[in-house]
């Protein structure tokens, strides 16, 4: 029985820690919209992308931007997977291409463009090896 409610206690716990990625742009602005907040639009090569994934470990995947991302933006993501198990589906990847000729004609991987909740640009990142408080600071002010 204790067990159980150990196992209970670290899925409710990790739960509360996950992100919500977004991957339907048209829902992120609308949600921006109703929320008043910014868009952070990652265009990501999750499985081939040193830097890509180095940006999702040592930033996305802490505390401070998990918090960060809870309560000042929608985030979403733009992958573009090359190995055949982490294909998306069409409607995905067919977004992601319009995104990329929209957002990121040059191809830079990764990208991290903040957007105000129209989807007007207000800036534009790239990997950089900083702790996260240091790239939130720098997310935060393009949105100021």
């Amino acid at each position: 029985m204790n067990k159980i409610v150990i196992v209970l206690l670290l899925l409710i716990t990790q739960f509360g820690f996950a992100q919500d990625w977004k991957t339907n742009f048209d829902a992120t602005k609308k949600t921006a919209m109703a929320e008043n907040k910014a868009i952070v639009l990652v265009f990501s090569g999750s499985d081939w992308c040193a830097p890509c994934i180095k940006l999702h470990k040592n930033i996305w995947q802490s505390d401070a931007f998990k918090e960060f991302a809870t309560t000042t933006v929608i985030i979403e993501k733009a992958d573009f997977p090359k190995k055949k198990q982490n294909q998306l589906s069409p409607e995905i990847a067919k977004q992601n291409q319009e995104l990329a000729q929209t957002y990121n004609p040059e191809g830079i991987f990764p990208l991290v463009v903040v957007m105000d909740k129209s989807g007007k640009v207000l800036g534009k990142a790239s990997y950089q090896n900083i702790p996260p408080n240091e790239y939130i600071a720098l997310l935060q002010s393009f949105i100021k």
